[in-house]
C-alpha cells in the first residue's frame, strides 16, 4: 500500500514562507509523477504544481513564480516551497502521486495565511 505523508503547514503571515513536504513510501522513480493540491473551503481541489519522473516541473497560474516544486530523491520526498503568501493560498494542501490511472494521496496538511 503506497503511502504519502505530508508535513510543513501551519499559519503564516502574508508574505510569508513555508515549505511543505510529502514523503512518499516507495521510489518516487516508480510513479508518473507526484504533484501539491490545494482545497480551500467550498471550492473543488485544485492543481498546484507537479513534478515528473523526468524532472519536468508544471505550475498552475496562481503558484508561478512563488511556489517551488523540488525533490530530493534519495528520501522519496517531494517539496514544495511557498514564497510570498497571500490569504487565497489558505486551503489544506494534499500530495499525490500517481502511475498510469492509478492515484494515491497523502491526508493533507493544512496552510493558513493570515495577519
Amino acid at each position: 500500500q503506497v503511502q504519502l505523508l505530508e508535513s510543513g503547514g501551519g499559519l503564516v503571515q502574508p508574505g510569508g514562507s513555508l515549505t511543505l513536504s510529502c514523503a512518499v513510501s516507495e521510489n518516487i522513480f516508480n510513479f508518473n509523477a507526484v504533484g501539491w493540491y490545494r482545497q480551500a473551503p467550498g471550492r473543488q481541489r485544485e492543481l498546484v504544481a507537479t513534478i515528473n519522473v523526468g524532472g519536468r516541473e508544471d505550475y498552475a497560474d496562481s503558484a508561478k513564480g512563488r511556489f517551488t516544486i523540488s525533490r530530493e530523491n534519495a528520501k522519496n520526498t517531494v517539496y514544495l516551497q511557498m514564497n510570498s503568501l497571500k490569504p487565497e493560498d489558505t486551503a489544506v494542501y494534499y500530495c499525490k502521486a500517481h502511475i498510469l490511472s492509478r492515484e494515491y494521496w497523502g491526508q493533507g496538511s493544512q496552510v493558513t495565511v493570515s495577519s
